[in-house]
């Protein structure tokens, strides 16, 4: 396989950020419960994670609960908040022992109290790690972060606001922007993801679902970003 490491170094590759869609798509062609497909989807996100800290990518953000997704069965919504919590319970020791820093992006306050202790706990024990961040979308919508944004600068009684500093009141804003933004499922939607952050993004949409994604699927997606001509409006 081609030096994909190299790539990524060569490019300056430093932000992927990925739309983790098909997870219910995929067990339902296979005859399963959508909750199987939800627990192939974690596994995809650890492949992925891997081949992140292999590669040199440094941060790694993923759109694992927005805020439209309260619209589904309660059913699902209470397994995908249990499936995170346990997620986090039951990994952390190894993506402390990786070096993985976690962080959230998303208003978490409205979580239930256990599953924002599981989150504050993942968080402080990570943060002072130094290898992949991973940068976890968790009842994450890129108008409300807007709109959070607008009311802090509001509230600070900001004067001659930039483009800098209005960056500095979002979720990301110690975060670089996204290189790469990859969708998986074959969709043609931002479905209100980061919507600030990708102005210049290579936007890469991949038709597998995500349970399916894989290290040489994220090699694919850097060797297209390296064919492609970054004109920054020029």
């Amino acid at each position: 396989m081609e030096d994909i490491a190299k790539i990524v170094s060569e490019c300056s590759i430093k932000h992927v950020a990925v739309i983790m869609d098909g997870n219910r798509r995929w067990a339902k062609s296979k005859g399963l419960p959508s909750a199987i497909g939800h627990n192939k989807g974690v596994e995809a996100l650890k492949r992925t994670m891997r081949a992140c800290d292999d590669f040199g990518i440094k941060y790694l953000t993923v759109y694992a609960f927005s805020t439209e997704n309260w619209k589904r069965t309660p059913e699902e919504v209470k397994f995908l908040m249990k499936l995170l919590g346990s997620t986090l319970k039951n990994e952390l020791k190894e993506m402390y022992e990786n070096n993985v820093v976690i962080s959230f992006i998303g208003d978490i306050s409205q979580l239930s109290s256990n599953l924002q202790e599981i989150l504050n706990n993942a968080v402080n024990t990570t943060k002072n790690n130094t290898g992949v961040h991973l940068q976890i979308a968790f009842n994450y919508g890129a108008r409300a972060e807007i709109v959070r944004a607008v009311n802090k600068i509001i509230s600070d009684k900001e004067k001659d606001v930039t483009e800098e500093i209005f960056a500095k009141y979002l979720y990301t804003k110690d975060i670089p922007d996204p290189d790469i933004l990859i969708r998986t499922g074959g969709e043609m939607r931002i479905s209100n993801y980061l919507l600030w952050q990708i102005a210049y993004s290579e936007f890469i949409v991949r038709e597998e679902l995500w349970p399916d994604f894989d290290r040489n699927t994220l090699g694919d997606c850097i060797k297209e970003f390296r064919s492609r001509n970054r004109r920054w409006g020029k």
